[in-house]
């Protein structure tokens, strides 16, 4: 009968450059919240233009599109409003913070639903928005709880 003896586990020295993925968070967390904080803003800003163009009547519209609640320059006045909150949003992630993180669910989340209420008129629009509100929601969710360095 032998003996085996087995050596302890190396743990890295404190400032040797390797990062430690295993606790909450990882090094994907920051990259999450600056994705999410230029998606928000990204977002905003086309849906302030969005808006403006809808209140303004312009013909980059369809002529005979469909709404699911009134009329387009009703969905002009939410989705301008929609917007400028995304932007404060954006701001407000990048500053850090809970309140950053649950003001960018908030306003991702209303995007998400006022895109998916676009669809009948702009399907292909509207789940883009969708889609880029739910990697938003998804970020802030599982990273927006650490303070970040952005």
């Amino acid at each position: 009968m032998s003996y085996q003896q087995t050596a302890p586990p190396v743990q890295p020295a404190p400032g040797d450059g390797r990062r430690d993925t295993n606790q909450t968070g990882g090094a994907e967390g920051p990259g999450w919240l600056l994705f999410a904080g230029i998606m928000v803003s990204i977002a905003g800003i086309l849906n302030i233009i969005w808006g403006v163009a809808a209140i303004g009547n312009s013909k980059f519209f369809t002529a005979n599109a469909t709404y699911i609640l009134s009329s387009l320059n009703t969905w002009g006045w939410i989705v301008l409003v929609i917007g400028v909150l995304e932007l404060f949003a954006a701001f407000s992630i990048w500053a850090g913070g809970q309140y950053g993180r649950w003001f960018g669910i908030v306003a991702a989340g209303a995007n998400s639903i006022a895109a998916l209420m676009t669809i009948p008129a702009y399907p292909f629009w509207g789940l883009c928005l969708f889609g880029i509100s739910l990697l938003v929601i998804y970020g802030l969710a599982a990273y927006g709880g650490q303070r970040s360095g952005i």
